[in-house]
């Protein structure tokens, strides 16, 4: 009797605490209207485009104040946009393959926001998290604003990766040596634009 009295219990703390809403409110990240630019450097110029969101969420605490969010990318969605043709076609199969995001095996990155830290002025934040590229997951840290606009988080920031943190070497002077013009720089840009809503 004080066996199942006690297990009773249990469940209904087990229910009620599964079911206590989060403090804060949700936004979630509207795909159609938000950006990734990416730009890549290489010794003879540079190439850029875009890449797709799958999904995200951005938080705000009780005070509206922004706390947290994640975003998913969908990496079969890279788009060269500085070539046309046949170039751009072989480039972009190139950036897919397993030289350099694997797609086939990897078809989404994801970034996930671990601290904010306010920066003293409305919308400012510098923003703490871990990005995951193929199989491996670095921390990342940078600046991004914070707006809203008409019931809506707007959250921009620019961005710089070093691919060979996750396992890219493809052209790579840190790995490779006598590469001469053919040499395509670790860092690359990605700019960031994200619009939220209830």
């Amino acid at each position: 009797m004080k066996k199942q009295f006690f297990l009773s219990v249990l469940a209904i703390a087990f229910l009620s605490f599964a079911f206590v809403k989060p403090a804060g409110k949700f936004y979630n990240v509207d795909t159609a209207n938000s950006s990734l630019q990416w730009k890549g450097y290489k010794v003879t110029g540079e190439h850029y485009g875009v890449v797709n969101l799958k999904s995200g969420a951005l938080t705000v605490d009780d005070k509206g104040n922004f706390n947290g969010g994640s975003f998913v990318v969908d990496m079969s969605t890279i788009t060269v946009l500085d070539l046309t043709g046949k170039g751009k076609e072989n480039l972009e199969g190139h950036l897919k393959s397993a030289d350099f995001f694997g797609v086939e095996n990897f078809p989404t990155a994801k970034f996930v926001i671990t601290k904010v830290v306010p920066k003293g002025k409305p919308g400012e934040y510098k923003v703490i998290g871990s990005m995951t590229i193929k199989e491996s997951t670095q921390e990342m840290r940078f600046d991004a604003k914070i707006t809203e606009e008409g019931g809506k988080m707007i959250a921009t920031a620019d961005v710089r990766l070093d691919r060979s943190q996750y396992d890219i070497r493809y052209g790579s002077g840190s790995f490779f040596d006598d590469l001469g013009d053919k040499t395509i720089y670790d860092e690359f840009d990605l700019s960031i634009k994200l619009t939220a809503k209830k």
